[in-house]
């Protein structure tokens, strides 16, 4: 099991993950492209390996998240699953966010 980054304080992780979940916000409204939603990926899987390293469950999440694929890792309810299934990008930004909402809540709980 990997261990957490105790290097930097949680604080300071909660303020870093609640900036990416700012862009991810800011990206989702100015409907990006795929070049920033590739850039967006890689800072958020860099940050998240520099907080959990490299084989944390939270890494391989977020890439299932990227895809879409990651209702059961991001604990989405059923109701939020149906409603997104006909709309792949919108279901990948939701579950993006869910992760991402996730690490911060548990950073800010620290």
């Amino acid at each position: 099991m990997s261990k957490i980054n105790t290097s930097v304080s949680p604080l300071q992780w909660a303020d870093r993950f609640r900036a990416q979940r700012d862009k991810l916000e800011n990206l989702a409204r100015a409907q990006a492209g795929p070049a920033a939603w590739a850039a967006f990926d890689g800072e958020t899987e860099e940050l998240l390996r520099q907080a959990y390293g490299e084989a944390h469950q939270y890494v391989e999440s977020y890439t299932y998240a990227c895809l879409g694929e990651a209702e059961a890792l991001v604990n989405m309810p059923e109701s939020a699953q149906e409603s997104l299934s006909e709309d792949l990008p919108q279901k990948a930004i939701q579950q993006r966010r869910q992760l991402i909402n996730g690490v911060l809540a548990e950073r800010e709980a620290l």
